[in-house]
Order: structure tokens, then C-alpha cells, then sequence
């Protein structure tokens, strides 16, 4: 696992097991996040992003294992975790019949924000931070979902938690919706431990100071996104365009021994050739590109193109996943 010495230790997970049934959703796993961190989790559907998070923020209890954030166990300590936390589940659960206004402060009450000057202040604060300047008399449930997630936002910020966790906090959004939630994510990163979950890389990318990759409740890998792709380099990437069968072709490319994996590319509306292209993921420190075009003349195919492509943050994910746990 990567060492991280930014800053104090504000999420500590050792070992942490929970079973459902027969079912491992998250597998003895240890990691830790520092101070000024923002850590973006990936993995796919099932692979136990959610049980972790609930986990962390007291929601579930751990088979076996300790999760630790900002100096309290989250389940013997569980109060004085919570109060540390602020938490945006997947799914945004809001009251729709209150007012934005109305809502921040039933949260700020339930936070213990006293009333007068300051809890106005810290008001004002969030409400500035997260765009909800013009929207604080409109009902929550007439609130576009960008809006919305917003206001999940300002509740999570509200008590200037120490930790900021955060479930798909994109999930369902425009392009310019996500762009703008992505901002206020970064802007709150500047001054706090964040966590979130997601299926886009270029929000990794552009938000991230670390990833952790989650799967089959095992984390396959964890490092700064820069760091992944180099080590990425080290297994080629080859983009191929085939002529003749699809299935031929596809099944042609899997047989070669030193082919860790095929995907099969969407067909251009542009293309003008009858052309089949894939991605081919080689075996590490292998070079497959003599056996295509051996295979290729073998089963009469015409190889029209193959190239080297530099590894991306999505072709590290789909390398390191496979497909995840049922939970």
C-alpha cells in the first residue's frame, strides 16, 4: 500500500471484513487517508465502495476489523465519529416539503449550531459556497437534481465537519450540472479530508489527489492518479483494426497466448472501411503485436491498423476490475 505523509491520519481502516451471508462485499481491507487528501474511490457496481462508506460513517458494523476517523472508532465511539463526519449518501435523501432555507436549519439544529450570529454566518457560508443563493425560499422537491445535490452538499458542510464523505455524488447529473458540483467538491478539498465515489475518471483526474481501486471488496490498487497510469506503461495497449469476421477476428486476438484481454470498439459513423476494431490489453512485459499480425495472415483477416496507445486512468480500472461482489 502507498504511503501518504501529507498530514495527521484522518481515516485509519484496518482489516475491515463485512459479511453478508456467504457474501464477502468488503475482504480485510486496510488503507489510510491524511489531512488535505482528497481521495477519489472507484470500483465497480458491487464491488463495496458503499458497505466501506457505510462503514465509516457508522451506518453499518464491521464483521471484523477498526475503522478509525479523525481519532474515534466508528463503532465503539460512534457519536463522536458522527459529529466529525459530514456525509452525503448515494440517492441525496432530502425533505422535499421543507425549504432549502427551511431544511439548513433542521439540519444546523440536529448539528447542534446555535442559533444568533454564528450559526448565521455559517449560513451564509454555505449557502455562498454551494450556489443556493437564489433558491433558499423555492421547495426542495422542486429543485432540478443538480440543485439538489447541492443542497446535499450544504447539509454534509454545515457543521464544518473534519471529514467530508461523499457517495456518487455525480450519479444521474448533466455534463454541466457534474462540472459544477466537481468545482464546489475541489473547493471544499482545499480546506478538508475528502472521500467520494465515482464511475467517471476524468473526475479523478481533474479532482483527485489519490485513488483508491476497489474490487471483489479487495483494493486492486491505490496511488496518485499519475502514478497508476505510469505503472499502467509497463502493459501495452494496442489499438487493431481487422477486416473480415467480427467473431473470427475477436476470437483470433483472445487465443494469442501473450493477449491478456479484447474489447471490442463502438463503429464510427465516419469510418469508411468495413474494419472491426478492438483494444488489446497485452500480459505484463508481453508484445503481442508479431502474433497479431501472424494470427491475422493465418486466418485470412486484413490488419488495417495497429498501434501503441498510451494508458489511460479508464484503461488502469478496467485492468484492475472485473466485475465486483454482489453487494
Amino acid at each position: 500500500m502507498t504511503t501518504h505523509a501529507q498530514g495527521k491520519t484522518m481515516i485509519h481502516v484496518d482489516g475491515l471484513t463485512k459479511h453478508y451471508g456467504k457474501v464477502k462485499a468488503v475482504n480485510n481491507i486496510s488503507f489510510d487517508v491524511h489531512a488535505g487528501e482528497v481521495l477519489g474511490f472507484l470500483g465497480p457496481n458491487g464491488a463495496g465502495k458503499t458497505t466501506t462508506m457505510k462503514i465509516l460513517t457508522s451506518y453499518l458494523s464491521p464483521t471484523a476489523g477498526r475503522a478509525v476517523v479523525a481519532g474515534y472508532d466508528v463503532f465503539d465511539q460512534a457519536l463522536e465519529a458522527r459529529a466529525r463526519i459530514g456525509y452525503l449518501p448515494e440517492g441525496t435523501p432530502l425533505y422535499r416539503d421543507m425549504t432549502v432555507l427551511e431544511y439548513l436549519h433542521f439540519i444546523a439544529d440536529v448539528r447542534n449550531i446555535p442559533t444568533g450570529a454564528k450559526r448565521q454566518r455559517r449560513l451564509r457560508e454555505v449557502v455562498e459556497q454551494c450556489g443556493l443563493g437564489d433558491r433558499l425560499g423555492f421547495l426542495i422537491g422542486e429543485l432540478s437534481k443538480g440543485l439538489k445535490q447541492r443542497v446535499g452538499l450544504a447539509q454534509a458542510i454545515l457543521h464544518e465537519p473534519e471529514v467530508l464523505i461523499l457517495d456518487e455524488p455525480t450519479s444521474g447529473l448533466d455534463p454541466n450540472q457534474i462540472v459544477e458540483i466537481r468545482q464546489v467538491i475541489k473547493q471544499i478539498g482545499e480546506k478538508k479530508t475528502v472521500i467520494f465515489s465515482t464511475h467517471i475518471m476524468q473526475e479523478v483526474a481533474a479532482t483527485c489527489s489519490r485513488v483508491l481501486i476497489i474490487s471483489k471488496g479487495k483494493i486492486a490498487a491505490d496511488g496518485r492518479p499519475d502514478e497508476l497510469q505510469r505503472k499502467a506503461q509497463g502493459q501495452m495497449s494496442l489499438q487493431v483494426e481487422l477486416v473480415g469476421d467480427a467473431g473470427l477476428a475477436k476470437s483470433g486476438l483472445e487465443s494469442i497466448p501473450s493477449v491478456e484481454s479484447v474489447r471490442v470498439l463502438p463503429v464510427e459513423e465516419e469510418a469508411k472501411t468495413d474494419g472491426h476494431r478492438f483494444v488489446v490489453m497485452a500480459k505484463s512485459g508481453s508484445d503481442p503485436r508479431a502474433e497479431i499480425f501472424k494470427m491475422a495472415t493465418q486466418k485470412g483477416l486484413q490488419l488495417l491498423e495497429l498501434h501503441r496507445e498510451r494508458a489511460s486512468l479508464e484503461d488502469v480500472f478496467r485492468n484492475l476490475t472485473s466485475g465486483g461482489s454482489a453487494s
